[in-house]
């Protein structure tokens, strides 16, 4: 008999959290900005999923505007995702979320995390769900995506992606959100599994982390994947693809591995704690350069 999955899906909306990601979320029309995408990308490609036996939650600051609440209001009365608000979420707060709004009753829990400013293939949640029933106790990543910005396309090959899920029994579940998506290697084994794109990341101005990555690719190939979703997206020319895989794609790839070296370096010294602190003053600095460059040019 096949087991029976109860998969919750995890979005952080607008969560008060320290670090680098406190400084974005005081920027000047982030929350708005974050709805658009929102309602843009990650909604209609929940909404258009191939199975639909799942469960979404989805995080908000207790003290989120009203004007946030009412907009949202709709997609919880459709049913869409469960909304609750929280000063705070840890992975424990997760599996009591979890347990409750499911019941609990499956042979297998799944969890899976979602930004609230991506998308997913309409296979993903049944993909996920095959791939959780043969790696049960295994942190779980569908490592093919996409990356979109300002109307181009690049595919992505990810082992440790942002969409990472567990799959694991209800006896001691610990969740997605156990540690970053990059470090849940230190607490259960990894299963990364290929195949075609699997997910949509959106980099824009208001992104803490994301950044180009992958190769420039021709959306024409995965329009029906991601339906509406890659309407922006235009097809690159000729010229525009050797460039990409002569010039700019080892470039990226390059800025990529020296990044990583220092960030696996920083880790090592300071810990997680610490590198959140440096990225925050990195930011806090940043900020206060721009704001200057604006009083400049006023």
């Amino acid at each position: 008999m096949t087991a029976t999955v109860d998969h919750v899906v995890l979005t952080r909306f607008n969560l008060p959290t320290p670090g680098p990601e406190s400084l974005v979320r005081a920027q000047d029309g982030w929350l708005r900005n974050r709805v658009e995408l929102f309602e843009r990308y990650t909604v209609p490609s929940m909404r258009g999923q191939t199975v639909g036996d799942l469960t979404w939650i989805v995080y908000l600051d207790p003290d989120s505007p009203r004007w946030l609440q009412e907009r949202l209001q709709p997609l919880v009365d459709d049913g869409v995702f469960h909304a609750l608000h929280r000063e705070r979420v840890e992975w424990q707060d997760v599996v009591s979320d979890a347990r409750a709004l499911t019941g609990g009753r499956g042979d297998i829990l799944l969890t899976t995390n979602l930004d609230n400013d991506d998308a997913v293939a309409r296979d993903f949640v049944e993909r996920l769900q095959h791939e959780a029933r043969r790696h049960v106790g295994t942190a779980l990543y569908l490592r093919t995506g996409l990356i979109v910005q300002d109307g181009r396309l690049y595919r992505r090959d990810d082992p440790e992606n942002a969409f990472c899920s567990v799959s694991e029994t209800w006896a001691r579940p610990v969740t997605a959100w156990r540690d970053w998506h990059n470090r849940l290697h230190e607490h259960l084994p990894v299963a990364s599994v290929g195949g075609s794109p699997a997910w949509l990341q959106v980099v824009h101005g208001q992104n803490v982390s994301n950044r180009v990555r992958g190769a420039l690719v021709d959306p024409s190939a995965h329009r029906d994947d991601f339906p509406g979703l890659l309407s922006d997206a235009a097809s690159p020319s000729a010229t525009a693809l050797f460039g990409d895989r002569m010039l700019r794609r080892p470039a990226r790839a390059m800025r990529d591995g020296l990044r990583g070296m220092a960030r696996d370096v920083l880790l090592r010294l300071w810990g997680k704690d610490g590198l959140d602190r440096l990225k925050t003053g990195i930011r806090r600095l940043r900020g206060g350069t721009r704001q200057r460059g604006s009083a400049i040019t006023r």
